[in-house]
């Protein structure tokens, strides 16, 4: 697990090895299983996360009703950012879709790495930038798409979700019913088809 995260976080920047050695002195891992929660509406986030593997879902609970907004997968930042920031309690629910490798930055680990190097500091703000641009593209998709458009931007840009993901969510995530994706993926799976052919 400590090998696969140095190799997810030269994505994001060089280190050397005084610093992956002082980032894996203040690294804790877990394994979570699947279907476990490990952020929970209510709590207070006190740590950032990074999906070192396995595949992680965000969801609201809205009237009783669990409503997918976002899936992680492996070398992204996980932070529940307005209670992380604020220490406030969070409004999301953050749930392992499959068995997942993580690992994670207590608060107090962060505050010590960021001391010590720069570099610290920019995979800090990166993960938070990624959170946001995550933010940006579910509002942005939502506003401007039909569900019908965002099914063929999943598929076109995270098929391996369908792999891997129950179709329950995945409906959620597009704002319909699992009865309505069945309907959208006989659709644009004939309209593929005829592309083929023609």
């Amino acid at each position: 697990m400590i090998e696969a995260l140095l190799v997810h976080l030269e994505r994001y920047t060089h280190l050397t090895q005084a610093e992956k050695e002082l980032l894996l002195q203040h690294t804790q891992f877990r394994t979570v299983e699947k279907n476990e929660l490990i952020i929970r509406e209510g709590d207070l986030a006190t740590r950032i996360y990074f999906l070192v593997s396995g595949c992680v879902r965000l969801f609201y609970n809205v009237n009783g009703t669990e409503k997918t907004a976002f899936f992680y997968t492996e070398g992204q930042f996980i932070c529940a950012g307005e209670s992380y920031t604020y220490h406030v309690p969070a409004k999301e629910n953050y749930q392992a879709v499959e068995q997942s490798q993580l690992a994670y930055f207590p608060e107090e680990n962060i505050e010590q790495l960021l001391k010590e190097s720069s570099k610290f500091e920019l995979l800090a703000r990166i993960a938070t930038e990624n959170e946001l641009i995550n933010c940006q593209h579910i509002i942005a998709s939502f506003v401007t798409k039909s569900a019908e458009e965002r099914y063929s931007d999943l598929l076109e840009n995270r098929s391996d979700l369908f792999l891997r993901v129950p179709q329950q969510y995945i409906a959620s995530f597009l704002g319909v019913s699992p009865e309505t994706l069945s309907r959208i993926k006989k659709r644009v799976h004939q309209r593929m088809k005829l592309t083929r052919n023609s």
